[in-house]
């Protein structure tokens, strides 16, 4: 059998609330209540598929800072707990990415990963983006979390509403041209 494709990104998101158009009885203003904080958390998604596009899945990983070598050794390891087989692995050049420590981790994962290089200015090849501007729109839309288990919830239910809808997963995969 043939290796899976695996497309990884990274995001940001904050304590700030990502505004986004709202519903209330006419005449009475949604009031969106914030702590004021501007703590932001680092996302790290993978979306696995086969080499047609069929049977995606999605996985994703929330740190509490941003993405350094560190985080992308953990969230590999990872996810080789989940993916069994062969995987390609596509990516941008993130500094993480192309840290040495990485570089060194993954000339040990050689017999299951190979890495590939997204082209640098073209998001809109990686369909992991287009998870994420989902995300944003929705479940993270106007969320004003007051602790860090709170944004952790809501980071938990966006990857069980994309785990549970391949047929959303599919759709990021189409958007991003690659694939039928």
């Amino acid at each position: 059998m043939g290796a899976k494709l695996g497309f990884w990104d990274e995001s940001g998101i904050s304590d700030r609330p990502t505004v986004r158009r709202s519903w209330a009885p006419k005449g009475k203003t949604p009031v969106i209540r914030s702590t004021g904080s501007w703590k932001t958390y680092a996302l790290v998604g993978v979306l696995t598929c086969t080499p047609r596009g069929g049977n995606p899945k999605a996985y994703l990983r929330m740190f509490s800072r941003s993405v350094h070598a560190d985080e992308v050794i953990q969230s590999i390891k990872h996810l080789r707990r989940h993916v069994r087989g062969k995987l390609i692995l596509l990516w941008d050049g993130l500094a993480a990415h192309r840290a040495k420590v990485t570089e060194a981790f993954l000339k040990t994962q050689r017999h299951w990963l190979t890495v590939r290089r997204l082209p640098p200015y073209a998001p809109e090849l990686n369909p992991v983006e287009y998870g994420w501007s989902s995300g944003k729109r929705r479940e993270l839309a106007n969320f004003s979390p007051d602790r860090k288990e709170a944004m952790r919830k809501q980071v938990r239910k966006c990857a069980r509403r994309f785990q549970r809808h391949p047929e959303t997963l599919k759709g990021f995969l189409r958007a991003s041209g690659l694939f039928t």
